[in-house]
């Protein structure tokens, strides 16, 4: 159940790896995509100071931004804005102040909950039949404040994961650090699953990536696999998620395998 009540059945899924260059921008970005083009409603929230998400789907004026939320100077329904080519995708937009949350917020109390507060504001203000199904949040490729508070609001963490010699070090250290908080912050915060990115059919290092990751973390891996593909690292400067700038790719067809399986997952978790 999402922390927002039994009205609605809004899910909330932080996008987090410390690690930079995995894909977490670009998952967010195709797979709210995928979400939307199924018929969910679905919103970004970009809580990265580089405004990646925001960039790659288009939106460019950012008169609000995820930092006048947090700095409580907004709702997030002034802040949110339509995506221009994606019918049911929004976006709360980021821009560079994001960098200077954690100075802002010092130590003050409740400023692990800030997001988490603004989501439950934001719900108890929108009407049931236009609140998002998923709310899919881009972290910042680090492991302070901002990630903190996203995990302190989420239902639970989907990790991109690039095929790579370094791949399971890195991600230890996300794991370890949901785990603290769930002990302090956020009980009911899971691992929603592993998705393996940038995956080279040319190399042997990714199949053996692959064949460690599902060794170590078994089912919480996705049999999806997002494969490396020009398309995918063009659509950004284009402003345009992959499935739109060419649908027949296999990115494309990769990512809307996932936004099947991630439902699909969903529909278990809640019956559990």
């Amino acid at each position: 159940m999402s922390l927002f009540g039994t009205r609605q059945r809004t899910r909330v899924l932080a996008l987090a790896n410390q690690k930079g260059g995995v894909g977490k921008t670009t998952t967010a970005i195709n797979l709210g995509t995928a979400l939307a083009a199924v018929g969910e409603r679905v919103l970004i929230i970009d809580l990265d100071p580089q405004g990646n998400a925001s960039t790659g789907l288009g939106v460019d004026q950012r008169p609000i931004s995820t930092f006048d939320v947090l700095s409580g100077h907004a709702t997030i329904m002034q802040a949110m804005v339509p995506t221009p080519n994606v019918p049911r995708l929004s976006i709360v937009p980021a821009t560079i102040d994001l960098m200077s949350f954690e100075r802002e917020a010092g130590a003050s109390g409740g400023r692990h909950y800030r997001l988490r507060d603004c989501l439950a504001a934001m719900t108890a203000a929108e009407e049931p039949d236009q609140a998002a199904t998923y709310i899919l949040i881009d972290c910042p490729p680090s492991l302070n404040l901002l990630t903190v508070n996203v995990l302190a609001a989420a239902d639970a963490v989907l990790v991109p994961l690039q095929c790579e010699f370094f791949a399971l070090e890195g991600l230890a250290q996300l794991l370890n650090t949901v785990d603290e908080i769930k002990v302090r912050l956020n009980p009911k915060l899971q691992i929603h699953g592993v998705v393996l990115t940038m995956y080279d059919t040319r190399t042997s290092l990714s199949d053996q990536v692959v064949d460690d990751v599902r060794r170590v973390l078994g089912e919480k891996v996705y049999t999806t696999v997002i494969p490396r593909n020009v398309r995918v690292a063009e659509s950004p400067s284009h402003g345009k998620p992959v499935l739109l700038y060419d649908y027949r790719c296999l990115g494309s067809q990769a990512y809307i395998q996932l936004a099947s399986e991630v439902i699909e997952r969903e529909r278990r978790m809640r019956a559990a």
